[in-house]
């Protein structure tokens, strides 16, 4: 199957993973999907593909003969996509970028003055949304990728390889992507994440994470009499939201700078809710914002009441950059294999999450690579296939035995 055929049918599953509920996978639909790479791997002779009763999909491709001691590795993409726009009745455009802005609808455009590293694409096949769904290449385009590559090493046997070991999971998007991964099933000795963006990323380092949860009891009087009697939860909430830095930001921050980022804000007079994460790269600066949020809540506490603002707070994953380290050279075999390709490398931090820090933290060390999208988690989410074929080259330089 082509790559881009592949990948279509990927993104026509909806997959969309939820952060307000404890079930997993958070969205059931993801065994639509996972059992159709089942049987696609199955096809394609990987007698061992399974799909787990918590969604996660597991293959293995065997050594070529002669380099049945090569260390195993692990590839990796996440099957669910981000709640933030809808991943239903995804209508992808697959054209050849001559240029300019580009039309999604009567009222949606890319332009190129807000997205200027499109110039860089121009004469590249691109595929873009409608304008009204994400398009998914978060992160189908990595799985479409993994499973063209290993196609292509089972219809060329003559390349040498170690055993290649496939994990494709659900929940990246909400932080859950390795809550329930068995490292035993998926057996590599290190691993990779086709997960980023524009070709040519390699990442290493992400950020520590947290998220809270605030919830603001408030005192609801009528306000014709609420004088020295009524806590408002909503100006409560808005108070603490003014309490944060707002240089520390997503839209004020860039690179290894970190953040505070409210996500969610609801309710009334009587009560309200504040969803939250904070996010730092240096792992003392991100004690420190998660002891301001810490100090804030106490102050609104004393101000107004014992008991008025109840916070839950909790990490989701910390920097995988010091685990990482001492196993360079995997870092440097992508490098390697980018060049192989055409491609310059550029090492980069992740300004966000990645299961790749989840799996080096349970010993299976794991940086991010480009996929060749861009613009994620919206609706101007996009692709483009010569990048996208390419990586899938560099897949096959990266497992290659010299």
């Amino acid at each position: 199957m082509d790559l881009i055929e592949r990948f279509l049918k990927y993104v026509s599953f909806e997959t969309t993973s939820y952060d307000d509920t404890e079930d997993f996978p958070t969205n059931p639909k993801i065994f639509d999907l996972a059992d159709h790479i089942k049987d696609e791997l199955l096809g394609l002779g990987l007698s061992d593909a399974e799909v787990d009763q918590y969604g996660y999909v597991y293959a293995h491709v065997p050594a070529a003969p002669g380099c049945e001691d090569a260390p195993a590795i692990g590839l990796m993409a996440h099957m669910d996509t981000s709640s933030a726009v809808s991943g239903a009745n995804i209508h992808p455009r697959r054209f050849r970028y001559e240029g300019g802005d580009i039309q999604l609808n009567e009222s949606a455009a890319i332009r190129v003055a807000d997205f200027p590293e499109f110039g860089n694409l121009v004469g590249q096949e691109l595929i873009v949304t409608d304008g009204t769904t994400l398009l998914g290449a978060d992160d189908k385009a990595g799985i479409a990728e993994i499973i063209t590559a290993v196609e292509y090493l089972l219809a060329h046997p003559e390349i040498r390889h170690g055993k290649l070991c496939l994990c494709f999971n659900p929940d990246e998007e909400v932080g859950r992507g390795t809550e329930h991964i068995s490292t035993d099933k998926f057996g590599c000795e290190y691993a990779y994440t086709l997960d980023g963006d524009q070709l040519g990323g390699i990442e290493y380092e992400c950020f520590n994470a947290a998220g809270a949860s605030i919830k603001i009891n408030g005192v609801n009087i009528h306000p014709g009499s609420a004088k020295n009697k009524m806590k408002n939860a909503v100006l409560i909430g808005s108070e603490f939201i003014q309490m944060l830095p707002p240089a520390e930001t997503p839209a004020h921050t860039e690179g290894y700078e970190g953040f505070y980022h409210v996500d969610a804000f609801d309710g009334i007079e009587q009560e309200a809710t504040l969803g939250m994460i904070i996010r730092d790269h240096d792992r003392k600066k991100f004690e420190e914002r998660k002891n301001f949020v810490e100090r804030a809540v106490h102050f609104l506490n004393v101000k107004y009441g014992e008991g008025t603002v109840e916070l839950k707070m909790s990490d989701t994953y910390y920097n995988m950059r010091e685990l990482v380290e001492p196993h360079i050279e995997i870092v440097d075999r992508a490098k390697e294999a980018m060049r192989a390709c055409g491609v310059e490398p550029r090492i980069s931090p992740i300004r966000g999450g990645t299961d790749g820090a989840g799996l080096t933290y349970m010993g299976i060390p794991c940086p991010n690579l480009s996929t060749g999208g861009g613009n994620y988690h919206g609706i101007m989410e996009f692709c483009s296939v010569d990048q996208m074929r390419t990586m899938v080259e560099v897949i096959v330089k990266l497992v290659e035995v010299k």
